[in-house]
């Protein structure tokens, strides 16, 4: 069930495996270590791929870099054991940014490419940049409860289920102080190489939510999509930052419609 690499970050199959289908590699958000909140979001994707979700444990400092390498070397031994004709990447908020990077220097190991919401966008919100500032001075008491009131800015809680409530509001307390600082940190000062991704020649979809509250992952999506030369756009028009535990989205569906999935 889990591919362990140090004791670190590793993969979760949330579904039943099937070697013969392409690996599905999603990267998602930045707390979300919960298996409940992840068979969620990928939610049918079983019937046409084979997937790995990346873990990052809740204590795990590592940087861009060395999630890389771990990230790398998981999807390495996946290969070693069952070799694939295709491999798809999928990144979700903070694991949109783990993709880009991951697609800066090893864009040859994937054949399609999606990145939903991605946090890349960070940098450039004024108030989230000065909230990851002061972050680290916050009580205690203060960060326990800060998941209820990110929550509305999180999804649009007229399209969650109570079970995807619950689901989302576990994964964002899951992780320490600490950890999550340290993450907003990472976010904060995220950077892409805009000559490498140009170079990435794979079909990438790009998925913004207009109403996410967030982030300008709209704005953030059609950025990215004048960098990738084999770019497609989608906005989902009624969408939060988290879509993918509303109950109208299913992402398999999205790459059925987009013609993303190889049939």
């Amino acid at each position: 069930m889990l591919s362990q690499f140090h004791n670190n970050s590793y993969f979760l199959n949330p579904h039943q495996s099937n070697s013969n289908y392409p690996l599905f590699v999603f990267l998602p958000g930045m707390d979300e270590t919960g298996k409940e909140l992840i068979s969620i979001q990928t939610a049918g994707l079983e019937v046409a791929f084979d997937i790995r979700c990346f873990v990052i444990p809740p204590d795990d400092l590592s940087n861009w870099d060395e999630m890389t390498k771990q990230l790398i070397s998981l999807i390495q031994i996946e290969l070693e054991k069952t070799p694939r004709a295709s491999v798809y990447l999928c990144g979700e908020s903070f694991g949109g940014c783990l993709a880009l990077k991951i697609l800066e220097r090893f864009p040859q190991l994937f054949t399609k490419v999606i990145l939903i919401n991605s946090a890349s966008s960070f940098h450039r919100v004024p108030w989230l940049n000065l909230g990851s500032v002061l972050f680290p001075y916050t009580p205690n008491f203060f960060y326990k409860i800060s998941s209820f009131i990110a929550l509305p800015f999180l999804a649009n809680l007229n399209r969650l289920s109570l079970f995807s409530k619950q689901a989302i509001l576990q994964s964002t307390i899951s992780a320490p102080k600490k950890t999550a600082n340290q993450r907003l940190s990472l976010m904060r000062n995220f950077d892409i190489d805009e000559k490498k991704l140009s170079r990435v020649t794979q079909p990438v979809l790009l998925i913004g939510s207009k109403l996410d509250r967030l982030l300008p992952s709209e704005t953030e999506a059609k950025y990215l999509a004048n960098i990738f030369p084999n770019s497609r756009l989608l906005i989902l028009p009624d969408s939060g930052h988290a879509c993918l535990v509303e109950a109208d989205t299913n992402l398999y569906k999205i790459l059925l419609s987009e013609n993303i999935i190889d049939v």
